[in-house]
């Protein structure tokens, strides 16, 4: 577990600051009652930075909430709602689309209102969920992540993963990941030769394209940043199912890597918010999610992780490729079959 603070992140290192004075800039009454200013949200680990930088402060002066920030993927976290339902300890959680669903069937989840949440009424229409299950708050892009020192024209088509040059020289994620979905579907799409619409239900197409790209793979990663570490330092030329959120800004700080549109398509990566059910401080945690959907902080995490903003008020963010579909695939159809693709998954990869 990570607490974040205003001045950088160290592990369990609380916000400093008094009770008195958070208190003091608390911007609804209600809050007032809650006998604790610390909330337990989990997230994606890859979001610490901007959990670090722009979050934590935010929430610190205009709801007074001391964050404890758990990073880790979107299936850890919904075995941890799912282990401590009785008694929860996480407050709101961050996660992938296909994961809320099944957190919303294992009942795991209080929908978001705009009585108490007023800023999700400025969403866009897509971004609600089985009426407010959950709220998408922001939305990267997914493609290819490549290193600029070894394709420096780009990477124009998928396909390029499967090029006999790259041999050894691509990475991809595991299905356990949800960007993994990313390659499974591209698979699909270049396997059977169908538009996305129908190829994202061509499994066993999928599965015959991605043991063809064996022989280009150096590994298959769950842990993003180890991977993209290798893309870095030029160990690997590709990293597949990449997103704007994570490429883009160290492409920013002068990192020789970029991320691919290819013309075949690109992704639409969800990024979710909820609230967990019975979860400590209900009142803070609503707050923190008004915040999470209101226009300051949907313009800063937009622009910090080069993402679209859920907020139709909000103009911010990464600028999506023109002139490339950008697909989202049948979420619901990936979560009923998603634990059998990823033991199947995990054999081919074994061979």
């Amino acid at each position: 577990m990570t607490r974040i603070s205003a001045t950088g992140l160290t592990r369990r290192t609380l916000l400093k600051s008094s009770a008195a004075a958070a208190f003091g800039t608390l911007a609804a009454p209600s809050i007032l009652r809650a006998q604790s200013t610390e909330i337990v949200i989990g997230c994606a680990g890859s979001h610490t930075a901007w959990m670090e930088e722009i979050v934590a402060p935010h929430m610190k002066s205009a709801i007074g909430a001391d964050i404890l920030f758990e990073g880790t993927k979107s299936s850890v976290n919904l075995e941890k709602m799912a282990s401590n339902k009785d008694k929860p300890y996480l407050s709101v959680v961050q996660m992938d689309d296909p994961v809320m669903i099944q957190a919303v069937e294992a009942d795991l989840l209080s929908p978001i209102t705009p009585d108490a949440v007023p800023n999700m009424e400025d969403l866009r229409p897509d971004a609600v969920h089985m009426d407010g299950m959950w709220c998408n708050y922001v939305q990267p892009w997914a493609g290819i992540a490549y290193n600029t020192d070894f394709a420096p024209d780009g990477v124009p088509s998928w396909e390029a993963l499967w090029a006999p040059e790259n041999a050894g020289q691509v990475i991809i994620p595991s299905l356990q990941n949800t960007e993994g979905m990313w390659t499974l579907f591209v698979a699909a799409m270049l396997g059977s030769g169908k538009p996305f619409s129908e190829a994202q239900y061509e499994v066993d197409a999928a599965f015959a394209k991605l043991e063809a790209l064996k022989p280009n793979l150096l590994s298959v990663y769950t842990t993003m940043s180890q991977a993209f570490n290798l893309l870095e330092q030029g160990e690997i030329t590709l990293l597949s199912g990449n997103f704007s959120s994570y490429t883009l800004p160290r492409k920013a700080e002068g990192v020789p890597v970029d991320l691919a549109a290819p013309k075949e398509g690109i992704f639409a990566m969800p990024s979710g918010i909820c609230l967990v059910k019975g979860g400590p401080n209900p009142e803070l945690a609503q707050a923190y999610v008004n915040e999470m959907l209101g226009p300051d902080m949907q313009a800063a995490i937009a622009d910090f992780a080069s993402s679209v903003p859920a907020n139709t008020t909000v103009k911010a963010g990464a600028v999506v490729p023109e002139g490339v579909q950008i697909y989202s695939p049948d979420w619901a159809f990936v979560a009923e079959n998603r634990r059998g693709w990823i033991e199947r998954f995990d054999k081919l990869m074994a061979l």
